[in-house]
């Protein structure tokens, strides 16, 4: 069997696990791997599937015991690509109202040529506003169908090495003293964590995990102090506790305030809640120190891959962080972890019930799987 023939067989079959001979080059497999004739419609299948934690889940902005997340299946030619959108209610959305926007634009979808995906999600963004994590969902669907289509993992296509996938904290929700030090033992392999903050009880907090352990830590306010001296205050205490930096500490709109707390601190800030779009990371590196990309905010694994780059150019931190969602989001942003300085890519293992099996930890470090498109398998 010759190469064209070759490609041509796994193409149509999406043989899970299967890799593209090392001396194939993309350029080599986007031009035999493509179709010729005219692409069949396309079937898109949506389910709201719930995702139940493990323990409950308690920020500055919420408490919860599951997420409802948006599960889409992208079906052609008799390969199938899995995505999901795990919606961001700090952006009022829904698993509900994502569908919807989807079905609003499903026959657009359906007939539309996946490899022209780039053209397609531009349409989708023009006619669909908001939802991002609807989009999310479409965008992984179309990734992991056109690297299936092709033979290759999701981290080839963006030629990257596997082996640089970074290391993931471990997130530790606000809870009672007792809770915080079980999760901190059921965190054990990971040699980083990542603790929640943002209230008055921030050093009751502090005090709860650094009674359980001394592992570096990586802190996440969420919005949740609105006064810039005692930002300062808490910030600077943290450094002394072992905090490597600190997430979004104030509001996204303290815009001022919060470039007036970076000048009084040496602990890098990142911004998440002030990040929304790729046109605003110029503005933010003013008063930010890098960026927290997430599939869910940027709208897909191609928009959080531009996000990537732009901080990167700007000379900015880059960070891949994840909502409470199953392997497949999950997954998807890990193919682009070998891109970014830090990682907190541990949704999926905070819930009870995945439905996915994808990437791996290992002593924190995310081990990529090496299946074609984003590598999933259904558990069994």
């Amino acid at each position: 069997m010759n190469r064209r023939e070759w490609l041509k067989t796994a193409g149509v079959a999406g043989i899970a696990g299967m890799s593209v001979a090392p001396h194939a080059s993309l350029p080599d497999l986007l031009q035999k791997g493509a179709p010729t004739a005219p692409p069949t419609r396309a079937r898109l299948e949506m389910d709201i599937v719930r995702l139940n934690l493990k323990h409950t889940w308690t920020t500055t902005m919420s408490s919860s015991e599951f997420r409802d997340t948006l599960h889409l299946r992208y079906v052609r030619d008799g390969v199938t690509g899995y995505g999901e959108g795990a919606p961001i209610v700090r952006y009022k959305e829904d698993a509900a109202g994502g569908r919807e926007a989807l079905n609003g634009i499903r026959e657009m979808l359906e007939t539309a040529d996946p490899w022209h995906f780039e053209k397609l999600m531009a349409e989708v963004n023009r006619k669909v506003p908001g939802q991002h994590a609807a989009k999310a969902a479409i965008d992984i669907a179309l990734m992991d169908w056109i690297c299936k289509k092709l033979g290759v993992p999701l981290y080839r296509y963006f030629g990257l090495d596997p082996s640089d996938a970074a290391v993931t904290t471990f997130s530790i929700g606000m809870d009672k003293p007792e809770v915080v030090r079980q999760k901190i033992k059921e965190a054990e392999a990971f040699p980083i964590l990542k603790i929640k903050v943002g209230l008055q009880s921030d050093e009751e907090m502090i005090a709860s995990v650094r009674s359980a352990t001394k592992k570096p830590l990586r802190v996440d306010a969420n919005e949740g102090w609105t006064n810039k001296e005692e930002a300062v205050r808490k910030i600077n205490w943290l450094e002394t506790q072992g905090v490597q930096f600190i997430e979004q500490p104030m509001p996204a709109a303290m815009f001022d305030e919060i470039k007036w707390v970076r000048s009084k601190v040496h602990m890098p800030i990142i911004a998440d809640e002030a990040c929304t779009e790729a046109a605003a990371i110029p503005h933010l590196r003013e008063a930010y120190d890098g960026i927290n990309v997430k599939l869910d905010k940027s709208g897909g694994i191609m928009e959080a891959y531009r996000w990537i780059q732009i901080a990167k150019a700007l000379g900015m931190k880059t960070m891949l962080g994840c909502m409470i969602s199953s392997s497949c989001t999950v997954t998807a942003a890990a193919h682009l972890s070998p891109l970014v300085d830090y990682a907190d890519l541990d949704g999926n293992l905070l819930i009870a019930n995945d439905p996915f099996v994808g990437v791996r930890v290992e002593k924190g470090k995310l081990i990529l799987p090496t299946g074609p498109g984003v590598g999933l398998k259904l558990q069994s």
